[in-house]
């Protein structure tokens, strides 16, 4: 495997960003460059190499078409003929899909792993806040190596932490999940989660790790200013839940995110449990309460959404907010089915999460394609109420439409940005539908995985650094907290 370290992937990005004219982080808050939503997945190959020749034209998948790309970019697609100076790559027999968007996950769980096995999500989470509350930078920085590697060779590009857990705050943390991400090289929508709600005033996490309200703001202020470039790295302004926070810091997240355009994002509406405790606290169902701290809008996308009654589904629809179905996690927690379908009706944007490992071990985003399947059939009782489609549509445009980047990822269309995953085909040949094979068939790791255009999975290994030694270091991290 070719290591090529910290410093070299950071080199490498930066060499990018002065050849295609990408934004510097000390001009973060240009706009990106906008292209146009063409609509759904386009069954071709594409893949392109790390030395950018004027052209890379793309050929033999088994869904067929081509596609050419200069740059960063999709620039055609159907039946493209080879020109003078183009490279041309054989992809035969796979299967290529825009690359899969992770909506929610909690990186630094991958130090907890396996535990409350038999606990409701309130009963989980009270045995293990008090060993989240022991956690360090460092153990985040090797939680989030691995969970982002783990992602990469699960054909995710780009990937939602929501992070809420500040180790005897020291906001560093969130530079260090910025850094695994550079390191592992797919996009980052960095949440800077947050908890000012403990115990003593009525919240569930105990007092010693959530974070005062001034304290919040400002870390938040400078995380924007430090990461938020727009396009590798977006920053997300997100409380916790409504259960852990004020409804001081509620809105006052909601002007900082507005004042600067960026997306809002929090837990809601995952448990029956949380619903009692809006009802007891405000009077007030979740959604309800919601539209009072103003979060009601387009710019928001809210983790579960399992919860809501017909009217809600209509106000969010309404609105543009969307949800990230988080599948296994539910059915671990035995916190309910996403009515995903109903949702979709009325206009809300869908995508998959992962959530955190500790409630989903698995820790990829690919298995939740098929997990998102069978949850719509079990919700509806209707055997084609969601199909193999709809499942890689809500991994991939339907991720993208939640973090706002719909307009630059999630479809392989001309203009769109060349993030995509290469799927072995060999062992799923004899499935007559390729798609049905790729969602309903065997679970299976990328063989290549390309971020705008660059190499980050190359036949199955990470480009970036060693996963099994990252492995490594976490399991040795992770053995302090179980004493």
């Amino acid at each position: 495997m070719r290591s090529l370290g910290y410093c070299a992937l950071c080199h490498r990005h930066q060499r990018q960003r002065h050849r295609f004219g990408w934004p510097s982080r000390s001009v973060a808050r240009q706009p990106p460059r906008q292209h146009q939503n063409s609509g759904a997945v386009h069954r071709s190959a594409v893949l392109t190499s790390s030395t950018i020749s004027p052209r890379t034209v793309l050929r033999g998948a088994r869904w067929p078409g081509d596609i050419a790309i200069t740059g960063d970019q999709i620039v055609a697609s159907g039946n493209v003929a080879p020109q003078p100076g183009d490279e041309v790559i054989r992809v035969d027999g796979d299967i290529i899909t825009a690359g899969l968007v992770n909506t929610h996950h909690h990186l630094y769980q991958w130090m907890t792993r396996g535990r409350a096995v038999g606990c409701d999500l309130f009963g989980w989470l009270v045995e293990l806040y008090p060993i989240w509350g022991r956690l360090t930078v460092e153990d985040v920085r090797a939680a989030a190596l691995v969970g982002l590697g783990e992602l990469a060779i699960s054909g995710c590009t780009s990937a939602s932490d929501h992070h809420y857990l500040v180790p005897h705050g020291d906001d560093t943390v969130f530079d260090a999940i910025v850094e695994a991400a550079t390191t592992v090289g797919i996009r980052l929508h960095l949440n800077r989660g947050s908890m000012d709600l403990g115990e003593s005033q009525g919240g569930l996490p105990p007092d010693h790790v959530v974070e005062d309200l001034d304290s919040i703001m400002a870390s938040t202020e400078r995380i924007i200013t430090q990461h938020h470039d727009g396009y590798m790295v977006h920053v997300v302004v997100a409380p916790c839940s409504p259960f852990s926070v004020s409804s001081e810091l509620m809105e006052a997240s909601a002007a900082l995110a507005r004042q600067h355009e960026l997306r809002l994002h929090t837990h809601l509406c995952e448990t029956v449990d949380e619903q009692a405790h809006c009802l007891e606290r405000f009077g007030r169902r979740p959604v309800e309460q919601l539209a009072e701290w103003g979060w009601v809008d387009h710019d928001v996308w809210l983790a579960h959404g399992i919860w809501i009654n017909d009217p809600e589904i209509a106000q969010l629809g309404t609105a543009g907010v969307g949800v990230a179905h988080c599948p296994s996690s539910n059915a671990r927690l035995a916190a309910g089915i996403c009515r995903v379908t109903d949702l979709e009706a009325a206009g809300v944007p869908v995508g998959l999460g992962v959530d955190g490992v500790a409630s989903n071990e698995v820790g990829g985003l690919f298995p939740e394609l098929r997990q998102s399947l069978y949850a719509a059939r079990l919700r509806t009782e209707s055997a084609d109420a969601f199909m193999p489609a709809d499942a890689l549509r809500l991994g991939t445009s339907g991720g993208a439409s939640c973090l706002g980047v719909a307009d630059k990822l999630g479809t392989l269309q001309p203009g769109m940005l060349a993030d995509l995953a290469v799927w072995p085909g060999e062992d799923i040949a004899d499935i007559a539908d390729p798609l049905t094979g790729l969602v309903l068939g065997p679970d299976r790791q990328v063989r290549h995985l390309y971020v705008a255009g660059q190499p980050v999975v190359q036949d199955g290994q990470l480009l970036g650094y060693d996963l099994t030694e990252a492995h490594a270091d976490l399991a040795r991290k992770s053995r302090r907290l179980w004493a």
